[in-house]
């Protein structure tokens, strides 16, 4: 009698392997530099709730030279993550239709950008006001 071995499915850099799932794990992997990110922001608040001296000295390790590259790499970061999470959301979503036709996916994508600039440049104008 023959003794069967069960197949076991090598899972070692599965990702790397296909250029569709390679780019999937970079858009999930740019998540953590936003959640660093968050980090730095909560770090602010409370440097701005510690008083001036804790804000001033958060302000000056913010323009460290590691600072600014960081800030920089979560941007690029980000807009890599907002950019390729818009062009995956008409696919994921249920179909919509509007007077009976489909809603094309170019316009959902469209949308969401539009959206995107209008409340970015509705925050930029209020902070010009507060400042």
């Amino acid at each position: 009698m023959s003794r069967r071995r069960p197949y076991v499915r090598p899972m070692a850099g599965w990702w790397r392997r296909n250029p569709h799932h390679f780019l999937y794990m970079v858009r999930e992997g740019t998540s953590v530099f936003v959640g660093a990110y968050a980090v730095v922001l909560l770090w602010a608040l409370t440097a701005l709730a510690d008083g001036p001296d804790a804000w001033s000295t958060w302000l000056a390790t913010m323009r460290h030279p590691l600072a600014v590259l960081f800030h920089l790499v979560v941007f690029v970061a980000a807009c890599w993550h907002t950019v390729t999470w818009f062009a995956v959301s008409p696919k994921t979503m249920p179909p919509m239709r509007l007077g009976g036709r489909p809603v094309p996916a170019s316009a959902l994508v469209g949308g969401q950008y539009l959206a995107a600039i209008v409340t970015s440049g509705a925050i930029l104008y209020a902070a010009a006001a507060a400042a």
